[in-house]
């Protein structure tokens, strides 16, 4: 089967500067090193086939997110690579929302943006107001939203400008039941017209019922990629295991997690 994603060794590395000065410092003379690096992401890699659902897993911190918004092109990888086939949406409470203007102003810019024509833009309009249901507000700046009637407007948005490639960041889990119902009839279509798609979410629940595939990150590393039955099964053992540490006892585990991974780099090299 044809390969719709292939993730190629992306790390992604930030700085963090315990004041501001250290930040103005690392801009003048980025000889010398100021902050501390911090790596949201290790060298990972995966790809992915055609059609198929991957969740994204792990803890808080781990990376998901920062995933989601590399494979959409939001931010650039610090090293590596990300190819894909298709155009990609990222839906996530408050992505590519504009809090100034209403939500109306929101779907015109967005889909002028990605180069729909007028008359597109007024035959496609209604419709997505009609799937995020948010009616009455649409005329409303964004910034007056809930949370869920923001991550309904961008879902709408997206789906309607029918991606190859669909991104979910958490943004089920601050709608509505119904809603989230037909969201997910929405992603069933998407997968039978063999689009491929990402979810991330703390619903280990939501992940059964979605996902074909799992990719279980682990602070900043890949720790297993495979079918969502098994991976979740591992990750659930995992959750309660955790649950039970106390901080010290999860700093040592984070310390030997990211020792075994560098470990196994310097045997690669």
């Amino acid at each position: 089967m044809a390969k719709s994603v292939d993730v190629q060794n992306v790390s992604k590395r930030y700085k963090l500067y315990k004041k501001k000065s250290e930040r103005l410092l690392d801009l003048i003379n980025p000889a010398k090193e100021y902050g501390e690096e911090f790596f949201a992401l290790r060298d990972v890699s995966f790809s992915v086939d055609e059609g198929a659902i991957v969740g994204l897993i792990g803890i808080n911190g781990s990376g998901k997110s920062t995933l989601a918004n590399i494979i959409a092109g939001v931010i650039p990888a610090t090293s590596g690579k990300v190819i894909s086939k298709g155009n990609v949406a990222l839906i996530a409470v408050n992505a590519g929302l504009d809090n100034k203007l209403t939500g109306r102003e929101n779907i015109e810019l967005k889909l002028l943006m990605l180069g729909f024509s007028s008359q597109e833009i007024e035959e496609m309009e209604e419709e997505i107001i009609e799937f995020a249901e948010i009616e009455k507000f649409i005329d409303q700046p964004v910034k007056s939203y809930s949370s869920g009637m923001k991550s309904r407007l961008g879902f709408s948005i997206s789906v309607r400008v029918d991606p190859d490639i669909l991104i979910i960041d958490e943004a089920l889990s601050v709608g509505d039941k119904a809603f989230a119902e037909k969201s997910f009839n929405k992603m069933m279509e998407f997968k039978e017209k063999g689009k491929t798609m990402f979810f991330v979410s703390h619903s280990i629940s939501q992940m059964r019922k979605f996902c074909d595939e799992i990719a279980w990150l682990e602070f900043g590393t890949l720790k297993e990629y495979g079918l969502a039955d098994s991976v979740l099964e591992k990750y659930e053992q995992f959750l309660e295991d955790y649950k039970e540490m106390t901080k010290k006892e999860k700093a040592n585990y984070r310390h030997e997690v990211l020792k075994k991974y560098a470990s196994a780099k310097q045997k690669i090299l």
